[in-house]
């Protein structure tokens, strides 16, 4: 990914010569992984590690081809409960290097793992994907160039599906992803441009392969995948959410995950010698896979540019000399080790361990899974029912019900959540109740928190309460209550925090009740920041 110029000038370079011998890379770079080698190697690694590896394909390629996977584990066979890290290599054709740093973090963990303390640690505590190619038809085209500049390389970039109405190929697949595709000027609407980004999100099978992978990892409303590096070339860099805009932290990121961010990305930088910065430092990109991994997943995602570093040409840019290859994927060998260690819990990185990284942390910025009347009791209208949401702030007698502001990021659970000017007219009016997906606990566990607030009018009686409950067995629990008094109470946040020894290694849900029983009364309620932290 050199900058935008070098880009802008590869179309020209991409339409030099059509493809003509089978594809291949010249016997000068002959180190370099074509997609047969690459393939015989990853599956070479599977049959001599066969309790640790295991290679599969997460979809195929416009053209067919299957896009190969490598899980690697102690237990590879099983899907363990154990943090995941994903790594992926090849969106754009011409950064062949990208495939063989995949391939070099396959050999890292699977033919140390016997010799390396801190190698099998990590493999035995983590479950790592490795996506090898996902333009696997860009990359073999990229090599079929016999009349270019620089035979047999195309300088191609983008996949090979036709565009409809147009005699230009492909899409930029990183240009693809459904989050904020095509929103800011990060991207091209020509088909012939090497940023196009598709008529649609997802337009390419390549990246829906992909989405459709990410998204199965989501286990009872969690994510699995906690961090994710996505490999390119070039520039030496190591870059962060969010590309679509230059501000730091907009709306649509907390100021917690943002620290965390910067202290991963520099803590790497200071590992390999590569320079770490917001995405959109480097240039605006919309519909790139980092925003969508975090800004739809809240994965702590990264891209790495890798060797070399900035030059004038693709052909500087993108086609080192394969005598680097060796040294310039060691290069990141400590990087990528503290990625799978740190990315097992991110907030690691800013000192958060206890809080953040126990059994459950939700702060509600994406959906998790809450389920809304998991009885089939509920009495309340839709319109003040518990929803999660960015709140709108309501006011009753000059006094704040519904707190318009979340305790981190923009969003919480609320009860009347669309509320507008008028307070009343998204009062909660019954009982609503919601409940989280099942949490496996420990037999060492800490404490359930959360923040909540309570507001409610004049005419509010005990009849009117907020509930937590914890259910385990069928069996619930109440753990925590506030009722309602006959004067007017403002929203406020206050903390919570249960111990949570009684449910020690069992399988729980947390429920929310929220009722309205007055008679007339006002209620607003809202939950934020739900989180089980550790011992």
């Amino acid at each position: 990914m050199a900058v935008l110029a070098t880009l802008l000038a590869g179309v020209a370079l991409a339409a030099v010569a059509g493809p003509a011998a089978a594809a291949n890379f010249p016997a000068k770079d002959s180190r370099f992984h074509n997609y047969a080698e690459m393939v015989a190697d990853i599956k070479a690694v599977e049959a001599a590690k066969p309790s640790i590896v295991d290679v599969f394909s997460i979809g195929k390629s416009y053209q067919g081809r299957a896009i190969w996977a490598a899980k690697i584990s102690d237990n590879v066979a099983t899907d363990e409960n154990e943090p995941e890290i994903l790594f992926d290599a090849l969106h754009h054709a011409r950064e062949h290097m990208t495939v063989e740093q995949a391939l070099y973090t396959l050999h890292l963990l699977a033919d140390n793992y016997a010799s390396n303390a801190q190698v099998k640690n990590l493999v035995n505590g983590r479950e790592v994907f490795i996506v090898f190619a996902l333009n696997p038809d860009g990359g073999e085209y990229d090599l079929t160039c016999t009349g270019s500049s620089h035979p047999p390389y195309c300088a191609w970039r983008k996949h090979r599906q036709p565009n409809a109405g147009s005699s230009a190929i492909g899409t930029d697949l990183n240009r693809n992803y459904g989050y904020r595709w095509g929103c800011c000027g990060g991207s091209s609407g020509s088909t012939s441009s090497i940023t196009y980004r598709g008529p649609k999100a997802w337009s390419a099978p390549e990246t829906r392969v992909l989405r459709d992978f990410v998204n199965s990892r989501v286990k009872n409303g969690v994510q699995q995948i906690r961090a994710h590096v996505t490999l390119h070339t070039n520039g030496q860099l190591i870059l962060w959410p969010y590309g679509y805009t230059k501000t730091n932290i907009p709306v649509d990121m907390s100021v917690q995950d943002h620290d965390t961010f910067v202290a991963m990305g520099k803590r790497m930088a200071s590992l390999n010698g590569y320079k770490a910065e917001q995405s959109s430092d480097l240039y605006i990109t919309d519909g790139d896979q980092i925003d969508w991994m975090y800004g739809a997943h809240r994965v702590f995602s990264f891209t790495w540019e890798l060797y070399p570093p900035e030059t004038s040409t693709v052909w500087g840019d993108h086609y080192p000399a394969d005598e680097h290859i060796a040294a310039q994927t060691a290069r990141n060998r400590n990087a990528l080790l503290y990625l799978i260690d740190v990315g097992g819990c991110p907030y690691r990185a800013i000192g958060l361990s206890k809080t953040h990284c126990g059994p459950y942390n939700d702060d509600l910025e994406i959906s998790r899974g809450w389920g809304l009347n998991p009885d089939g009791t509920d009495t309340a209208p839709a319109s003040g029912a518990w929803a999660r949401g960015n709140p709108a702030q309501t006011t009753s007698g000059g006094q704040v019900m519904q707190i318009g502001t979340a305790t981190s990021g923009r969003y919480t659970l609320a009860t009347g959540l669309p509320a507008g000017a008028s307070a009343t007219a998204y009062d909660l009016d019954g009982r609503s109740t919601v409940r989280s997906q099942p949490i496996s606990l420990g037999s060492n566990v800490g404490h359930l928190t959360f923040r909540y607030y309570c507001g409610h009018g004049a005419d509010s009686s005990r009849s009117d309460s907020f509930q937590a409950y914890i259910e385990a067995g069928g069996v619930r629990t109440r753990v925590f209550r506030d009722l309602g008094v006959s004067l007017r109470e403002a929203g406020r946040w206050t903390k919570v925090s249960i111990d949570l020894d009684a449910w020690a290694g069992k399988t729980i849900r947390i429920v929310f009740v929220g009722t309205d029983g007055a008679g007339g009364s006002l209620v607003e309620l809202g939950v934020d920041d739900i989180r089980i932290e550790l011992p």
